[in-house]
């Protein structure tokens, strides 16, 4: 099944990552990146057909994106769970991504970066984005030590994703169905993905995201 994204052997692609930290693990190139979301069809075919997310989709709840496919596939099940039948590659504009990393507040209290619960409490209910940091899996589902990165989107935030954002929506629900089946063989393939820094030092810093080795 072909799709606009680079492939790799998840055998071949695999070394490359780093076995560790918190890395966020991407497709990109010098102008956007992508990322995955997976919904019920009625959401994804409507983004897929129309190139923007409207129908059914909600502006008024939160939204998350995933720039690792892996992860997308652990919490989607392949495409397989109910409600998630539809993985979209979503593709977006670079310069938006970095402002979501940049205005991110962690979706739990972190005492690092907030001396005090009331200080993390209010910047939460300022902010448009959330971000999680959460274990990777490998392809069968089990927890790896390195950790994926989730962004929450609303308000204006979700706004701009939702159209003005946008480079392009792809519905790849029959390639992960096909890669589905290869799932432990060394004919698993994945989208290429490298990791992905933000320009902005403060950014990293901020995200608690591991030197780069």
């Amino acid at each position: 099944m072909e799709i606009n994204l680079k492939t790799i052997a998840y055998d071949e692609q695999q070394p490359c990552w780093p076995a560790g930290g918190r890395h966020i693990l991407a497709q990109f190139d010098d102008d956007s990146i992508v990322v995955y979301q997976a919904f019920r069809p009625a959401i994804g075919r409507f983004a897929a057909e129309k190139g923007f997310f409207g129908g059914p989709f909600s502006y008024d709840r939160m939204s998350w994106i995933k720039p690792n496919f892996l992860w997308m596939m652990y919490r989607s099940g392949w495409g397989a769970k109910e409600g998630q039948e539809v993985v979209l590659a979503v593709r977006l504009k670079r310069d938006f991504f970095d402002r979501i990393l940049a205005a991110a507040v962690p979706s739990s209290f972190d005492e690092n970066l907030f001396p005090e619960r009331a200080e993390w409490s209010a910047a939460v209910a300022a902010s448009d984005v959330r971000r999680q940091w959460d274990p990777d899996h490998d392809p069968t589902g089990a927890p790896l030590r390195r950790r994926a990165v989730q962004l929450g989107l609303r308000g204006a935030a979700l706004a701009e994703y939702g159209r003005a954002a946008l480079v392009e929506i792809e519905d790849i629900s029959a390639f992960v169905a096909e890669q589905r089946a290869n799932v432990g063989s060394p004919a698993l393939f994945v989208p290429e993905e490298r990791i992905y820094r933000s320009a902005a030092d403060a950014t990293a810093a901020r995200l608690g995201l591991s030197p780069l080795k």
